[in-house]
């Protein structure tokens, strides 16, 4: 099947006259063939040539009720005849804010950002502000924005270019880093008990906080190990070091109440977006009442000026209003197991070597990987990644879009249907096929 794309790559022509590569992010660029999009609705959106897709990267991941969800465009539009923002605090931020709280274990205290990147860039300021202590623990293959402190060895750092998996190098995931952040980062392996243990050992005074993504969200959506999380827990409570979790890709997603309801673990410190307003620009930082307000005027800075915006936060309190109140992310999640099943069928009656990965909200496959268990980054980056991007490929021309890229994971929303469902199995078996006769 050939679709047209004239309209779309004429677009995206235009595009490349006025912005670096034609994208304003650097993921969204896919060479000549990088899509230029019309509109979205429930669990599709459209090119320029009116090609329908079913959508699983949502944008990312925010879109976790359906595109232009009308639940929430409604309370948007209500808010918008106010105003989009105050230099005030106004209602529906604290509204939102009562929501999280009372959805999110641990969570005593908000404050709002405009996107994962700040909320994440907020919580290591408050953590280093807590414990008088400036370095930062992350894992190796773990993403939490594009700020220089943070795009250290995320998971598009070449193989090879890590160094030993028992003291791994921090890698530079761009030109223009200060190398100085360099220092302020020390890496760990995800699902690694010893090496995690070692370091707080030797280094944990160091550290003002542990950033943890519960599960990897750019690693497949790789999940922890029984018991791993529970030892991070343990081994900052014995350093003093600040456990931040990172929300951003999980919140509102794993559980009502985000991964730490979902794993039973209670951070320190918790960063939320993407699913928190369904697509709308709002993040969150929020956390125990002792951390957090250490925030002062004159002695910790948080703020902005679109921080809780109008829009934002109306969009927040509808989004957890239908999350908290209904049988969405039931729906979503069972959606989510029977893709994952099915395409762990399909690869194996089509003699494909696989590990599926991740939770039904935010799942990947890793395909003829070198070890049979996949357990942190480097697992993952040691997979068939042409062949993954070749059957990508051929979906997309199909109508289904999920990344090419399989370190990123599909991300399933409330209005995928079950004949959605039908389809996308229907297709991949024949992509699966298709790639396996031509390659």
């Amino acid at each position: 099947m050939k679709r047209p794309y004239t309209q779309t790559r004429s677009a995206f022509q235009r595009a490349k006259k006025v912005m670096p590569l034609g994208v304003t992010s650097n993921f969204r660029f896919n060479g000549d063939d990088t899509m230029v999009v019309k509109r979205g609705e429930g669990a599709y959106i459209w090119d320029m040539d009116d090609n329908r897709y079913i959508d699983y990267r949502l944008g990312f991941g925010p879109i976790i009720l359906g595109h232009a969800d009308p639940r929430v465009n409604k309370r948007v539009m209500e808010a918008m005849g106010g105003s989009t923002v105050y230099a005030h605090t106004h209602m529906l931020e604290i509204e939102a804010a009562e929501r999280i709280i009372n959805m999110c274990p641990g969570v005593e205290r908000v404050r709002y950002a405009n996107s994962g990147t700040e909320a994440t860039m907020h919580a290591l300021r408050i953590a280093r502000a807590y414990t008088n202590r400036e370095k930062i623990i992350k894992f190796e293959g773990s993403y939490h924005g594009f700020y220089d402190y943070m795009l250290w060895s995320t998971a598009n750092t070449p193989q090879g270019a890590g160094g030993s998996p028992r003291s791994p190098i921090p890698y530079a995931l761009s030109s223009g880093m200060p190398g100085a952040t360099r220092d302020l980062v020390m890496l760990t392996r995800f699902n690694d008990f010893e090496m995690a243990e070692r370091l707080l050992r030797d280094r944990g005074h160091e550290a003002a906080a542990f950033i943890v993504e519960p599960a990897l969200g750019n690693v497949s959506g790789l999940m922890p190990e029984p018991g791993f999380l529970e030892h991070i827990r343990k081994l900052c409570d014995q350093h003093g070091v600040v456990m931040i979790i990172d929300e951003v890709k999980t919140g509102f997603r794993f559980a009502k109440g985000g991964a730490g309801e979902y794993f039973g673990v209670t951070a320190d410190l918790y960063t939320y977006a993407k699913s928190i307003a369904n697509g709308y620009p709002l993040a969150a930082i929020g956390g125990k009442a002792e951390v957090m307000d250490i925030i002062y005027p004159g002695q910790v800075a948080q703020g902005g000026t679109y921080c809780g915006n109008s829009v934002g936060t109306a969009a927040a309190a509808a989004t957890l209003d239908v999350l908290q109140n209904t049988n969405a992310l039931e729906t979503l999640h069972t959606r989510g197991r029977r893709l994952m099943t099915g395409v762990s069928e399909i690869l194996t009656e089509q003699g494909v070597a696989h590990v599926v990965t991740g939770h039904p909200a935010m799942f990947g496959f890793v395909l003829e990987p070198k070890k049979e268990k996949v357990k942190e980054f480097r697992d993952v980056a040691g997979g068939n990644t042409a062949l993954y991007e070749h059957i990508a490929l051929e979906m997309l021309d199909m109508g289904v879009e999920y990344e090419t890229d399989p370190r990123e994971p599909w991300f399933m929303c409330e209005a995928h249907s079950e004949q959605d469902v039908d389809e996308t199995l229907n297709k991949f078996n024949d992509a699966v096929k298709t790639v396996k006769e031509k390659h």
